[in-house]
């Protein structure tokens, strides 16, 4: 639990809100491509996400409000090298850009760290998804690399950044 933020497992009544926000443009080409996503196909992921070895996936919670805001997640859990991939959405646009990305992915790290015992947990961010950088640099998360031209975005191609943090 963070001074704002609490992370709690995803919640049958969460679902159709997810499903709202994996089908919004504009939020899903911050850090993916859009493709449309069924009812069905969206269902099969939803029953699947909460389960799939290896992946720790969250809901985001204000500590005053039940209410979903965003999800995050560390997936790719590799036992031997102790590593793992942060993700992280605000779905919820009313609650960008107040810090709480930032809260987010520090509850998140230390749930790699403290509980899962790992030593690195890395991630990629679009070059052009600014905001997000600097929320992940505030957390300790420091630039290793860029990926040119590594994703299709909206018609277009965008590079993408590296980024990491060791438990050291």
């Amino acid at each position: 639990m963070g001074a704002r933020i609490r992370l709690t497992p995803l919640e049958e009544a969460d679902a159709p809100i997810l499903f709202e926000w994996i089908n919004d443009r504009a939020l899903v080409e911050l850090s993916s491509a859009f493709g449309a996503v069924s009812g069905a196909d969206h269902r099969q992921w939803f029953d699947g996400i909460r389960q799939r070895p290896g992946t720790h996936v969250f809901a985001i919670r204000r500590l005053d409000d039940p209410m979903l805001i965003g999800t995050c997640q560390l997936h790719g859990v590799h036992p031997i090298h102790r590593s793992a991939e942060l993700q992280i959405r605000i779905g919820d646009a009313r609650y960008r850009g107040q810090g709480l990305g930032t809260e987010v992915v520090r509850l998140l790290v230390a749930f790699g760290f403290d509980e899962l015992h790992l030593h690195r947990i890395s991630l990629h961010v679009f070059a052009t998804n600014l905001a997000a950088q600097r929320a992940y640099e505030k957390a300790g998360f420091v630039r290793e690399g860029l990926l040119k031209d590594a994703a299709f975005v909206g018609g277009r191609y965008v590079d993408t950044v590296t980024m990491a943090i060791l438990n050291v």
